[in-house]
C-alpha cells in the first residue's frame, strides 16, 4: 500500500515565506557609517552667497523652508527675516535661528543642511603654471595631489617647489609653502596636504 505524502499546511507555508525575507534582511550588512573626515568637513563648511540651505524646524513644518543665501549674505524664513548666514557653519546658523525663534516658539530645535554649495568658499582653485588652471568643487578628502592631477600637472615652466597654498582662516589669509616637485618626483607625501574649501594653490613660473 503506497503511503500518502503528507502536505504542509497552508498556514505554515505562508509563515515560512514571510520569514525568509526577514532572515535575509537581518543577515544583510549594515550600511557604512559616514567617515569621521567627511562628517568633520561637512560640519566645518563655511556658508557663502549662492548656497542653498534646507532649514528644518522640528515639529513645526510651517516654519521649515529651503532658502538661498542672498548676495547680501542673508536668508529669510518664516518669523526670522534677514538672518546673516554668510561666514557661519550650519550648526552655528541653526543655533542663531533657534535663538530668534525662541521669541515665538517654545524650545525650538533647528537643523540646517547645505544642499547646494555654490559659493566661492565651496571650491578649491589651482592657478599659475599648471596645464589646466581651474576651480573645482570641494569634497571631503581632497588633497594637493588630487587638485594637481585634475589640472593636468605642472607646465613646462613651473617652479613646483615654490608653490604656495593660500588659505583664509578667521578672515586672515595664510600662505603655506608646498614643494610640488618633491611630491611628484620624490614621493614626499608630507607635501600632499589635505585641502579645505576656499583654498587656492598658486604655482609660479621658473626664474630664468
Amino acid at each position: 500500500m503506497t503511503k500518502r505524502k503528507r502536505q504542509t499546511p497552508a498556514w505554515l507555508r505562508i509563515l515560512v515565506s514571510a520569514l525568509i525575507p526577514l532572515t535575509a534582511l537581518a543577515q544583510a550588512p549594515a550600511p557604512a557609517a559616514p567617515s569621521a573626515g567627511a562628517a568633520s568637513a561637512a560640519a566645518d563648511y563655511i556658508i557663502g552667497p549662492g548656497d542653498t540651505l534646507d532649514v528644518t524646524v522640528y515639529r513645526n513644518p510651517d516654519l521649515s523652508r529651503t532658502v538661498p543665501v542672498r548676495p547680501d549674505g542673508k536668508i529669510s524664513t518664516p518669523l526670522v527675516e534677514d538672518m546673516v548666514a554668510v561666514g557661519k557653519t550650519s550648526s552655528g546658523l541653526a543655533r542663531d535661528i533657534e535663538k530668534a525663534l525662541s521669541e515665538y516658539v517654545r524650545s525650538p530645535q533647528v537643523n540646517v543642511i547645505v544642499t547646494q554649495a555654490l559659493s566661492a568658499s565651496s571650491k578649491v582653485e589651482i592657478v599659475g603654471q599648471v596645464k589646466q588652471p581651474q576651480a573645482m568643487p570641494y569634497r571631503a578628502g581632497l588633497t594637493v595631489l588630487d587638485a594637481l592631477l585634475a589640472s593636468g600637472g605642472l607646465s613646462e615652466f613651473a617652479a613646483g617647489n615654490r608653490a604656495t597654498l593660500k588659505r583664509t582662516v578667521n578672515g586672515k589669509v595664510q600662505e603655506i609653502k608646498i614643494r610640488l616637485d618633491r611630491l611628484l618626483n620624490k614621493g614626499d607625501t608630507s607635501q600632499n596636504l589635505p585641502l579645505q574649501a576656499g583654498d587656492i594653490i598658486f604655482v609660479p613660473q621658473s626664474r630664468f
